[in-house]
């Protein structure tokens, strides 16, 4: 296959249980949990109504303005997955709209991320199936390729591979590393019980502020 013409198979994905487990869980919490050096910028925001999305990472690599390989990656998909599409961060054509959202919704994916534009807004916003984007724009999509699937894409320095662990809420998406997986989420649910118990604390009063003036004072502020 000549490079930048592939369609290659998906080696592995993350565990349905997995899944489920950080379908639970903030972006923000498991983003704290990767050091917080691990996104992809906050240009890619959700573009529809509301609610969670998580999945295994099927990716495309697009040709900027062009989807004829995004239509491919919706045909093969496996339900549950979400469409991760590198189209170079371009805002002239639209990678999507209302046709291939309702083909996508048929097929029972799980969401789809686009490094470049949508269209029909409209339509998009009023439904729930989760869709991430940089931006929008009426201009319609050409479908002449060229274009990969299921090769490693990068999204503002984050790098996303196949099977990948794909989650997001409204604070936008972040991508977990296949190998990673496991520990990510564990390190998350143990600081979002944390963070649910600093919160129960705030709500009573009675939660220890005494750390911010004691760092103050180690920084060398005065008046403390």
């Amino acid at each position: 296959m000549p490079v930048g013409f592939r369609i290659l198979p998906r080696s592995r994905a993350v565990a349905p249980a997995l899944i489920e487990r950080f379908r639970k869980l903030p972006v923000a919490n498991v983003s704290d949990s990767m050091s917080r050096i691990f996104a992809a910028g906050p240009t890619l925001r959700p573009m529809h109504k509301g609610g969670v999305m998580a999945g295994p990472a099927f990716t495309v690599r697009s040709r900027p303005g062009d989807n004829l390989m995004v239509h491919k990656a919706i045909d093969i998909a496996e339900p549950g997955d979400i469409v991760v599409v590198d189209a170079g961060g371009d805002l002239t054509n639209a990678i999507i709209g209302e046709l291939m959202l309702a083909q996508m919704v048929r097929r029972k994916l799980g969401g789809i991320v686009i490094n470049g534009a949508i269209r029909d807004l409209g339509a998009l916003s009023q439904q729930s199936f989760p869709v991430y984007a940089a931006g929008v724009t009426h201009r319609g999509p050409y479908k002449d390729g060229p274009g990969e699937i299921n090769v490693p894409i990068s999204m503002g320095g984050l790098v996303i591979e196949p099977g990948d662990l794909i989650l997001g809420d409204e604070d936008g998406f972040v991508s977990v590393a296949y190998a990673d997986a496991e520990k990510v989420c564990a390190a998350t649910e143990a600081k979002h019980a944390a963070e649910n118990k600093q919160m129960a604390e705030i709500e009573a009063g009675t939660i220890d502020r005494a750390w911010v003036d004691a760092t103050l004072r180690k920084l060398g502020c005065e008046g403390v």
